[in-house]
């Protein structure tokens, strides 16, 4: 089984000419083509907290479905977090991650049923603090490790690291047998040179390839470019 998983920060859908275009971001998530994507600013930060992607439109437009969380009526997600799968990838159950938090961040985990194969996966945007950023994913690796039952996970998102290594800072907090992929750098869209956005897997998968998804509409989409990474899970 080779599944492709991506992370993207859609900037609450408003791109670098300042417009917000749901449909052109989209337009780029079908571009990746991904079975399995991440989003973080998916939701409007104040009043209601509605998605930038409302559901008639991905049902409409998509080839997307959005993992049901229900705790907001007009929201996807959750503090902006929100997981899409592809139709084939049926979900078995979702929740919300606790973390620690100072700002409106957080992370949601989803388990996933592909083929009759569980995946777990996690989704996150993690905070500008250092310190914060070691404390909450602390608190996605306990909550993981509680989950009922091993199968093959993966974790991504928006995780704030500036720096090119893919066990420093915060990402110290993965030991081995974790493996932090560093697909690329992925922010400033237009020029970039942070790769903010990781992916990081269990030992399970094998990795076919990983990268950082450059296009016309993802150089102004967002202030982020989507990652990936094609994933396969080896026959035992």
């Amino acid at each position: 089984m080779r599944l492709t998983f991506a992370s993207y920060n859609i900037h609450k859908a408003v791109g670098l000419d300042r417009k917000r275009d749901p449909h052109r971001i989209l337009t780029i998530l079908n571009e990746v083509d991904a079975d399995v994507v991440a989003l973080q600013e998916a939701d409007r930060r104040f009043g209601r907290r509605e998605s930038v992607l409302p559901r008639d439109l991905l049902d409409d437009l998509g080839d997307y479905r959005a993992v049901p969380l229900n705790l907001r009526p007009d929201s996807i997600g959750w503090h902006g977090n929100a997981l899409l799968v592809k139709r084939h990838v049926a979900v078995a159950e979702a929740a919300i991650v606790p973390l620690p938090v100072l700002e409106p961040r957080g992370a949601i985990r989803a388990d996933l049923l592909v083929e009759g194969q569980r995946i777990r996966v996690v989704g996150m945007h993690l905070d500008l603090s250092g310190l914060r950023r070691r404390h909450q994913l602390r608190a996605i690796l306990a909550h993981v490790a509680r989950c009922d039952g091993h199968c093959p996970t993966v974790l991504m998102g928006d995780c704030n690291e500036w720096g090119l290594s893919r066990r420093g800072g915060a990402l110290a907090e993965f030991h081995a047998p974790w493996r932090v992929l560093a697909p690329g750098r992925s922010f400033p869209s237009r020029r970039p040179v942070a790769p903010l956005d990781r992916i990081v897997i269990s030992p399970d998968w094998d990795v076919a390839a990983t990268g950082v998804h450059h296009s016309a509409l993802a150089a102004v989409g967002s202030d982020h470019l989507p990652v990936f990474a094609q994933l396969a899970l080896p026959k035992k």
